[in-house]
């Protein structure tokens, strides 16, 4: 059976970001930026916000038509390097005294290819209750078919090994360095090339 799968709007911002706060409750990235269950619990829920935010402003978010799974994306242009007080800002509006907001930005940015267009993947969340039944795929699998079909390449920043292991799947390729996050978990930079119809 097919996932039924439609973009997000502002009336569902609360549902998704409960969706990607619950998604990546367990997740090492997550907990490396709020090590304290207390902060977690306070702020968490926040980042996920401004990370949806962005993805509603200037870009896009797919989410599935039972709220089991999201996705957000945003296009990135060639050459396109942002601002480099970007970093700053968001800390000061998710969590101004947690210097990690900040320092993992950086680090994924200053990782971030800039030399060719493509579609970005931020971030993906599927509930507990159907997560192993394809709709992590099928989200991801709903871009990538007009990627191919643009002829645009697709990135994004694996947050675990496993994680890294389901997106070659995909047909993502890491990129050889890892992000290493000081005291904590590496995230690997991957990359997907738009395949043509014989590709498959």
């Amino acid at each position: 059976m097919g996932v039924a799968i439609r973009r997000a709007g502002a009336d569902d911002r609360a549902a998704v970001v409960k969706l990607l706060d619950e998604g990546f409750a367990q997740d090492p990235v997550s907990n490396w930026v709020f090590p304290d269950p207390e902060r977690f619990r306070r702020s968490h829920g926040t980042l996920m916000g401004a990370f949806l935010d962005i993805s509603l402003a200037e870009g896009w978010t797919d989410v599935t038509e039972d709220g089991t799974g999201c996705a957000l994306w945003v296009p990135v242009e060639a050459g396109d390097h942002g601002d480099p007080d970007d970093p700053a800002r968001f800390r000061e509006a998710v969590d101004p005294g947690n210097e990690r907001v900040e320092q993992i930005a950086r680090l994924t940015s200053a990782t971030h290819p800039r030399d060719r267009a493509h579609a970005y993947l931020m971030m993906i969340a599927v509930a507990a209750s159907v997560r192993g039944r394809g709709v992590g795929a099928a989200l991801v699998n709903n871009t990538l078919r007009r990627c191919d079909r643009d002829g645009l390449p697709a990135y994004l920043e694996a947050s675990s090994p496993r994680s890294r292991g389901l997106y070659e799947r995909l047909g993502y390729g890491f990129l050889g360095t890892a992000v290493e996050l000081p005291g904590g978990p590496h995230m690997y930079p991957m990359w997907r090339e738009p395949r043509t119809p014989a590709q498959g």
